[in-house]
């Protein structure tokens, strides 16, 4: 097995050069000998080898004596729901995200969707999964029973973001070719809504490319459609559709942070409790930190990444989290991410204001600019860091995930991808003209250190 498979907060590769049904066998026996769960969700993303890896892990858990509740073809965030619904011991889904066709991989949770990954259980799991020798089955073998819980996911969604009442809007949405589309089409079908669909099929082979609207070029065809069809917005998922994405009727993608400063909105007008907190990741800040302070809440900064965000969150007892990468996270749906509730909380938002979603963020987009997310391939990622801080080290340090610095004019944060071998790099300043000055400057900084 290749440990680099284990990564910080899953487990992903190539199929089948890196996991294949044997590496994902051992894998679901340590993590049963490990947690000794009585019953496991297990679900699957599209991907075409996701049936081959989900019969290895449902198989590896029955033979383990685990009851395995089989949730078919779901979205990461079905995992989180099923097994903090339906009180499970644990879940498994088989997926790689927004990773390109060739990926596979798991998702694992202990009961209450709390997550399992580096600091927490999953270096355990690869210990045992990496030793030759180790195997495990139960005194008994357990039970496989077939569970539908889509129905009571869009209850659940539905409940949270109080999608009630919307205005007759037309929504451009994209798929890319994951289930999210066919599942926004499920939980609004009785609304006013007319829907634009692209990419809406669940296709494993992703046609056109890694499924992932985070990557600029992926968003070309969505912005072209909404304006080429008048949209008045319009909302893209990733592959396994935890994530959730916003263009505004200008066909204009919405920054991350925009995103979560206007969940935060939304969220904190509605809350009565005290001091609310809402955690925030050190990427791009000063929009959702200022907009947090504002509406009378704590603004609390954590490392990037689902497992420690929900970590963090249950440990504050925070309402909300939001990661500029597009995953926002509720208290209400279990401290965990939702790619729907953001959506449906946006549409709601937006017949109570009667305004466009352009008209409602302008307060913020005249004020900060941003970016976007810049990538870096190079072998040395330390030394680049390092150089960074020493170059600009009259600003403000924060080494909460990588390194960010802060001026009164800019700021930037660099670290190094939990999931892929890049450095990423990310700027906000407080004007247009600053911001394409110190991004040229830190491009041409670190292309130089580059080895």
């Amino acid at each position: 097995m290749n440990s680099a498979i284990f990564k910080t907060y899953d487990i992903r590769g190539v199929y089948p050069s890196e996991i294949d049904e044997q590496a994902v066998s051992k894998i679901v026996q340590a993590f049963a000998k490990i947690l000794k769960p009585k019953s496991c969700a297990l679900g699957r993303d599209v991907r075409q080898s996701s049936p081959a890896l989900f019969e290895a892990a449902k198989k590896s858990l029955v033979e383990a004596g685990v009851d395995v509740y089989d949730i078919g073809q779901i979205s990461t965030d079905m995992l989180y729901f099923s097994v903090a619904y339906y009180g499970f011991d644990a879940g498994i889904t088989i997926t790689a995200s927004h990773n390109p066709r060739e990926y596979n991989g798991m998702k694992m949770i202990e009961k209450g969707s709390a997550p399992i990954f580096e600091g927490h259980l999953l270096p355990d799991i690869k210990a045992l999964a990496m030793d030759e020798s180790f195997s495990f089955q139960g005194e008994k073998p357990g039970q496989i029973f077939e569970k539908q819980v889509l129905a009571d996911y869009i209850a659940k969604v539905k409940e949270i973001s109080n999608f009630d009442r919307v205005s007759p809007l037309k929504v451009l949405i994209n798929g890319n070719f994951g289930l999210g589309g066919r599942i926004f089409r499920e939980i609004v079908k009785d609304s006013p809504l007319k829907l634009i669909e692209l990419n809406c099929e669940p296709d494993g082979t992703f046609p056109k490319g890694r499924p992932d609207p985070l990557v600029p070029e992926n968003r070309e065809e969505t912005l072209a459609l909404i304006k080429e069809h008048d949209a008045d917005l319009g909302f893209a998922w990733d592959a396994d559709a935890d994530r959730c994405f916003v263009y505004n009727e200008k066909g204009e993608a919405v920054d991350g942070s925009f995103m979560g400063s206007l969940l935060a909105q939304i969220v904190l007008e509605k809350k009565e409790e005290p001091n609310p907190t809402v955690i925030y990741d050190p990427r791009i800040v000063w929009a959702v930190r200022e907009t947090v302070e504002k509406l009378g809440g704590v603004p609390f900064p954590t490392k990037v990444g689902h497992a420690f965000i929900k970590h963090k969150m249950r440990e504050k007892g925070s309402i909300l989290a939001v990661e500029g990468s597009g995953h926002f996270y509720f208290r209400d749906f279990y401290f965990c991410d939702n790619g729907m509730i953001s959506a449906l909380l946006i549409l709601r938002y937006l017949d109570e204001k009667k305004q466009s979603l352009s008209e409602i963020l302008h307060p913020l987009t005249e004020r900060y600019f941003v970016s976007g997310e810049i990538n870096f391939t190079a072998e040395n990622k330390d030394e680049i860091v390092e150089a960074l801080k020493r170059d600009y080290s009259e600003g403000e340090l924060d080494e909460i995930d990588g390194i960010s610095i802060e001026y009164p004019e800019f700021r930037f944060n660099i670290r190094k991808s939990n999931t892929e071998p890049l450095l990423r790099l990310n700027l906000e300043a407080r004007s247009a003209e600053v911001l394409e000055q110190k991004k040229q400057e830190l491009v041409e900084k670190i292309e130089s250190l580059k080895k």
